[in-house]
């Protein structure tokens, strides 16, 4: 139930949509100015760029919003009243009154949170502006373009088992879109695209859809809770586990694709394309599962291979002289197999003391090699902290949603910093007991935590599950890399004339950044347009991410599934407007 507006936020939200208004009216930069705090924000999500961008200084915005403004047609910016409303909260520490609004382009209906701090001039610290629907393009509106009649005439013509079979040969037309990755990235942003109306086809060198989680290391569970990883159009059932398990998760992947009729090949490997720029297509070459090669030529790709889909292999030294097994953590599945015998788990991340955890479990002996300094939270309740806006009651999944897009990187790196914080207090037993035993421990950029960390390296922490306290006891040993003297063909020999044996050497070295093959798949010119792809670029946003790159139908997505959730939608507008020819 929607619940009614504190009557003084709601006020104070009025009064200065008011002055934003005529201000929006005036085109006055120095309106817009009167109306921002000094370090006030500004993001934006297509609405007024057809960027995602982040705009930070009272002076910046003021230069960049009335032109943007102006270019979009912004306007009739109000409090929506069919969403969460208008109420004092405390964000990144700070007490603000914080209201969802909406607004009209000339694209379409827009979306935006407001945040304004209290107090006689009632200052705007964060505004994010965000596009919601592209007018007589929106979700609905392709639904019932889509509709069939109650039944056909024909009994003897194709029924829809036919239809969308034929549709998934692709034996008469290209696929507007080719998605490379079919992942929970690669699915949310068919889904999405398929809800606008784009035909998407996905590709993916695993049997089986669901099978890069499925094949993964057997105990293997999200760490983050299930409220915030819902995919689109489809939210995991209320009946589900708090940490959903890898296979339910694979599971329910391949149950989403054939509910959201997403046109999937597996056992297809992309082995590369080419752009023409005058006919705007790709010529992308596909090996599928009989070794035989199709050549597709839709207009946009999508890479949804992940943040963390290949491999990386470091080079370490005198490993060649290891006769046991080395295997990367992505290929381990067989932990019973270790049991009685001497195992090696190199890395201190999440998949390195699982890893640890499951082959100790099954009875091996494992010594856990640390590389370098590791942030390390308690599943519960620490690391949860960071995900606190999908707990408990109060706004719908996709308000909650708005709420999280639309903290600037500044505001949300003051957020964490309060939040690692308090859950290095929580944690305070468990951390004094990994320092006694000598593990290395860190807290991310100025003590920022993990989620930063991820968005910047993809890795370099663990949520504690149980293999910390593993450590502390001993049942698990810790050394330190810097302290192998080189390996042997036993195992390793340490620098203080120890002789460690080892038969498995498992490498939880992390994942190569999703930008790494582009010059394989796509050419060094190709890759030299696009740069960086993931950490965070000078508009404070993730580089290259659900965005055009600088190679023109070529995308980039991936994350966590609620990343992927949130911006499938902004990816699947910018596509579609293009080919509308609105952008």
């Amino acid at each position: 139930m929607l619940q009614t507006a504190e009557p003084s936020a709601a006020r104070i939200v009025e009064t200065w949509l008011g002055r934003f208004n005529a201000a929006c009216a005036s085109g006055d930069g120095d309106g817009f100015a009167a109306l921002f705090r000094t370090d006030g924000h500004w993001r934006d999500l297509v609405a007024l760029t057809w960027r995602i961008v982040t705009t930070s200084g009272r002076d910046a915005v003021a230069d960049a919003l009335p032109a943007a403004i102006a270019r979009a047609g912004a306007r009739n910016f109000a409090v929506d009243p069919d969403r969460y409303p208008p109420r004092f909260i405390e964000r990144a520490g700070e007490a603000v009154v914080e209201a969802i609004l909406r607004f009209d382009t000339n694209i379409g209906p827009c979306a935006g949170i407001l945040r304004l701090m209290p107090g006689d001039d009632a200052l705007a610290w964060t505004l994010m502006t965000a596009l919601h629907n592209i007018a007589g393009h929106d979700e609905e509106a392709m639904r019932l373009a889509r509709e069939e009649p109650a039944f056909e005439r024909d009994f003897g013509g194709p029924n829809w088992l036919d239809k969308r079979q034929q549709a998934s040969r692709y034996a008469d037309r290209e696929p507007t879109v080719l998605i490379v990755g079919g992942g929970h990235a690669g699915l949310t942003s068919a889904a999405s695209l398929g809800a606008l109306g784009v035909d998407a086809l996905i590709v993916d060198r695993m049997a089986r859809v669901g099978d890069n989680w499925r094949r993964r290391y057997h105990g293997l569970k999200l760490h983050n809770q299930v409220y915030s990883n819902h995919l689109p159009y489809l939210p995991f059932p209320k009946t589900w586990p708090h940490y959903i398990p890898k296979d339910k998760i694979a599971n329910w992947l391949e149950f989403y694709a054939e509910a959201m009729e997403i046109n999937f090949w597996t056992s297809t490997s992309f082995e590369g394309a080419d752009y023409d720029a005058s006919a705007g297509r790709w010529t992308a070459r596909l090996r599928m599962g009989d070794g035989s090669e199709r050549v597709v030529r839709p207009r946009h790709i999508i890479m949804a291979t992940s943040v963390s889909g290949t491999p990386n292999l470091p080079d370490i030294p005198t490993l060649d002289r290891f006769a046991g097994t080395v295997v990367h953590s992505s290929r381990f599945t067989e932990p019973a197999q270790w049991r009685g015998r001497n195992a090696f788990v190199f890395g201190t991340g999440t998949s390195a003391h699982d890893i640890a955890q499951e082959l100790h479990g099954n009875g091996a002996r494992v010594t856990m090699v640390q590389r370098s300094p590791t942030l390390v939270v308690n599943v519960e309740p620490s690391a949860q902290l960071y995900d606190g806006i999908y707990y408990g009651d109060g706004p719908t999944l996709a308000d909650r949603d708005l709420i999280n897009l639309s903290f600037p990187l500044p505001v949300m790196k003051q957020a964490h910093k309060l939040l690692t914080a308090r859950a290095r207090a929580l944690d305070a037993p468990l951390l004094e007991g990994l320092e006694r035993i000598g593990f290395r421990l860190e807290f991310g950029e100025d003590g920022t935590g993990w989620p930063l960390k991820y968005r910047t390296r993809g890795g370099g922490y663990y949520f504690n599950v149980g293999c910390s306290e593993l450590l502390v006891r001993g049942d698990i040993d810790l050394i330190q890399y810097h302290d192998i003297a080189s390996f042997t063909t036993t195992g390793v020999a340490m620098t203080d004339g120890r002789a460690l044996p080892g038969d498995l050497a498992v490498l939880a070295t992390g994942y190569k950044g999703p930008d790494h093959l582009n010059a394989t798949l796509f050419g060094p010119e190709v890759a030299a347009k696009v740069g960086q792809v993931w950490g965070f670029d000078d508009a404070q946003e993730l580089s290259n991410m659900w965005m055009p790159t600088g190679q023109p139908g070529l995308w980039f997505t991936g994350g966590s599934f609620s990343q992927c959730r949130m911006y499938s939608r902004f990816l699947a507008m910018q596509i579609k407007a293009t080919e509308l020819g609105l952008r």
